[in-house]
């Protein structure tokens, strides 16, 4: 709107330029219009009238009202319960131990089931036997060589033990008093029942041996004989010797 206006007044500033001319007769020459001039003070005017009507606008404008202040508003204070200690007057209660119920079980059997009966002490272990009905025996006493005998360095010696036949088989061929555990060094040796004067009858007792020898070296030594029968098992008290080598 504001470029139409300003060509409006440009035109009506050179049609006015043009008649004044015209009007004027003789033989002043007449004067060579400057168009860039004309352009110029008709820019100049275009911007003034444009100045005044912004500023005219401007003053019929309403001014801005300042926004009413917001007071917050202040919320309700809500007080917490508080708890009083106990003091003598208001005191906790207290309980007494004697005061609480005492609870009794009913053992009065249920219809219907067997009660069971109270445990019993079981009653102690049976000795392990050594033997069965056929084949065992007891040991009697040492014959030959007790407990803690001393012997000389390289001494040769027979140990025997007097023993019973406790079983009600026989002792005969192929039964054997066997080495079972001790010092090697004492060069054990087992006993054969090989001939019928050396059989034991179920019952009846033997002292039997077995020939050893003392160690060179001074110390204690021991051997361990037990008896076998004739399938290879065996049987009955285990015998054993326990001695001692010094020098005289």
């Amino acid at each position: 709107m504001f470029v139409r206006d300003l060509s409006r007044k440009s035109s009506l500033i050179l049609l006015a330029a043009a008649l004044l001319l015209a009007g004027c007769g003789g033989a002043t020459p007449e004067p060579t219009l400057d168009v860039d001039a004309i352009n110029t003070a008709a820019v100049a005017t275009a911007m003034g009238q444009l100045s005044a009507q912004l500023t005219q606008t401007a003053l019929s404008a309403p001014s801005p009202t300042s926004s009413p202040t917001e007071t917050p508003a202040s919320l309700p204070t809500a007080l917490l319960p508080t708890s009083a200690l106990p003091t003598a007057g208001n005191a906790l209660p207290t309980t007494s131990a004697g005061a609480l119920p005492t609870l009794s079980f009913n053992t009065t059997p249920v219809a219907g089931f067997t009660q069971l009966a109270s445990p019993v002490a079981p009653a102690p272990a049976a000795t392990t036997s050594l033997g069965d009905a056929c084949n065992n025996n007891v040991f009697e006493g040492d014959v030959t060589i007790p407990d803690g005998a001393i012997l000389a360095p390289g001494e040769d010696f027979i140990k025997q033990w007097a023993i019973r036949n406790t079983g009600n088989c026989t002792w005969d061929e192929g039964y054997a008093l066997v080495f079972i555990g001790g010092d090697q060094a004492i060069d054990p040796a087992n006993f054969e029942f090989t001939k019928a004067s050396d059989f034991v009858a179920p019952g009846a007792g033997i002292n039997i041996g077995v020939p050893l020898t003392a160690p060179l070296a001074e110390g204690s030594y021991q051997g361990h004989w037990r008896m076998r029968d004739d399938k290879g098992y065996y049987f009955g008290t285990v015998l054993s010797v326990y001695f001692d080598v010094k020098k005289p």
